[in-house]
């Protein structure tokens, strides 16, 4: 039954008299505690928080002062009182409430400074299961609730961040807190709590292999506020939530203006696709406009491997951003810069190669400390009107899956290699997807068209374009070899490859007209491989 408002008008100014402080992120504590106890508040406190303060001798009563009852279970029971709930939930200019405080001795509480076990870093760190559990807070998320939920006369700080603009607003307005400034710490503690609760249920469900929870939450911090969106009359913000997985909201930023909501975005799908490669295999380098590729390729250095990337469409790579499977070197930032680039994203970087990029005083350079895994498991989500899709994230590799040649004549060596590659890369593109590939490099690429032959027809240009561009007689595409997303309905996608000069082709199968396209191949001497995976990316 919903709780009938006493529409009691909450007052502006509230005089800060009384404070409870708990928390777990000691950051500030002491200078905050200092400059309340100069105002002549009282301070009440919790376990390690009470002996922080009572050490750098500032006056603080022990919360079981106050409740009478000493804590108990390893500090699992102390602040779950009626003399601390009662203090953060009275309604003062309500004279039931003021009987019932002064029946029961429960003193009124104006400020609540508290944040909360560390669940999120625990988990982040590996922590087994009783640890993780032991992280999850119960009697600070009760206060936050309650303090924010009695806003009219109790500030709620959950932030380090926020004592200085606390004792600034103290400062003020003669030591009370104004009702815009609660209303607003509230709405945060709110957010906090949010996505703490959500970090819990996305644990557990992962703990537990639960696909599909009947409640879904995803919580974030907000990490920096943006220009604008996608457009520049779009509103936009970078939230992280904590994940360690290396890339973009991991990174060290060494130098550069700040990232757009676009670079953001397409930075996030360079430095995913680059982590396709081994590192200890080879050099990669994948080049990303708009989110999609318009040039990977491998090498015995990245120098090579950036060269080769750029000659598939240098054209689109203008304005793009770069991503490195290695540490940045001298000589791949040489030639990197050479080009007009938005961002470039490496594990590392060295200080000769930072030096280079640094003549380049908008170029942004993100180093992360590691690749992203690809086989990793993990949640992908995206709105919709009325709600959002969640699904795992797509984390098939190519050399996991069971190929299964399918034409009369095999892939040679060196086709294979070709092939392995092209998929890698068409598992990043927008779908319908067609990748040509030669010598372990993109030379031409086709994305996001609603018909899959347009998409291969535009891959074959963009082979043309290509070799215009390099100067050369015969077109790149000619003894390449073709990957697609999905599998072909009709032969006439395969056939497209076919007129472009490619010799072999990789793709999932699984078409009705399967027969018919096998068949095509083998009439014209093709090759093709089905990996019975589809890599749709829309």
């Amino acid at each position: 039954m919903a709780v009938v408002s006493k529409k009691i008008p909450a007052p502006d100014l509230v005089p800060l008299r009384r404070a409870l402080l708990s928390v777990s992120d000691k950051t500030g504590l002491i200078d905050l505690a200092k400059a309340l106890h100069e105002r002549g508040v009282e301070l009440v406190s919790t376990g390690g928080t009470s002996k922080a303060i009572a050490a750098a001798g500032i006056p603080v009563k022990d919360v079981s002062d106050i409740t009478g009852f000493p804590e108990i279970m390893d500090g699992r029971v102390k602040t779950l009182h009626p003399s601390v709930h009662g203090g953060l939930l009275a309604i003062r200019d309500d004279a039931e409430h003021r009987e019932a405080m002064e029946a029961h001795n429960i003193g009124a509480i104006d400020l609540a400074v508290i944040n909360l076990y560390p669940f999120e870093e625990v988990r982040a760190a590996g922590g087994d299961y009783a640890s993780v559990v032991e992280n999850i807070d119960i009697g600070g998320p009760a206060m936050v609730r309650a303090s924010a939920k009695n806003h009219a006369y109790v500030a709620i700080a959950t932030d380090p961040a926020d004592y200085t603009r606390l004792l600034e607003t103290l400062g003020e307005n003669d030591g009370a807190t104004p009702y815009r400034f609660r209303q607003e710490l509230a709405a945060k503690a709110y957010s906090r709590t949010a996505a703490y609760d959500a970090a819990i249920s996305g644990w557990f469900a992962d703990a537990l292999a639960i696909e599909a929870p009947t409640w879904r939450a995803f919580g974030g911090k907000l990490d920096n506020v943006m220009r604008y969106g996608e457009n520049p009359h779009q509103q936009a913000g970078f939230y992280v939530n904590g994940d360690k997985r290396p890339g973009v909201a991991t990174a060290r930023q060494l130098q550069g203006k700040q990232l757009s909501y676009n670079n953001v975005n397409d930075t996030d799908a360079a430095f995913e696709l680059v982590a396709e490669f081994d590192p200890k295999r080879t050099a990669a380098v994948a080049i990303i406009k708009h989110a999609n590729p318009c040039g990977v390729a491998e090498g015995a250095t990245l120098k090579e491997a950036y060269l080769s990337a750029l000659a598939c469409d240098p054209t689109s790579a203008f304005g793009g951003i770069v991503a490195l499977n290695r540490l940045l070197d001298a000589e791949a930032a040489e030639e990197i810069v050479k080009t007009f680039t938005e961002v470039i994203i490496a594990p590392e970087a060295s200080l000769e190669a930072v030096e280079i990029v640094a003549a380049k005083k908008n170029l942004r350079l993100l180093v992360t400390d590691g690749l992203p895994d690809p086989r990793a498991a993990g949640l992908i989500a995206k709105s919709v009107a009325g709600g959002m899709l969640v699904q795992s994230r797509d984390n098939a590799v190519v050399d996991d899956l069971d190929l299964k040649v399918v034409t009369k004549r095999a892939p040679t060596e060196t086709e294979m290699a070709d092939l392995r590659f092209a998929f890698r890369v068409a598992k990043h593109v927008k779908s319908n997807a067609i990748v040509y590939a030669k010598n372990l490099a993109t030379v031409g690429i086709g994305a996001g068209q609603m018909s899959r032959v347009d998409s291969s027809r535009i891959a074959a240009r963009k082979a043309l374009d290509a070799t215009e561009a390099a100067g050369l007689s015969e077109s790149l595409a000619k003894g390449s070899v073709v990957a697609s997303d999905a599998f072909f309905p009709f032969a006439d996608g395969l056939l497209a490859a076919v007129e472009a000069g490619a010799t072999a082709v990789i793709q999932p199968g699984g078409s009705m007209r399967d027969d018919d396209v096998i068949a095509a191949a083998d009439e014209h001497g093709i090759a093709m491989v089905f990996t019975g995976t589809r890599h749709f990316r829309h």
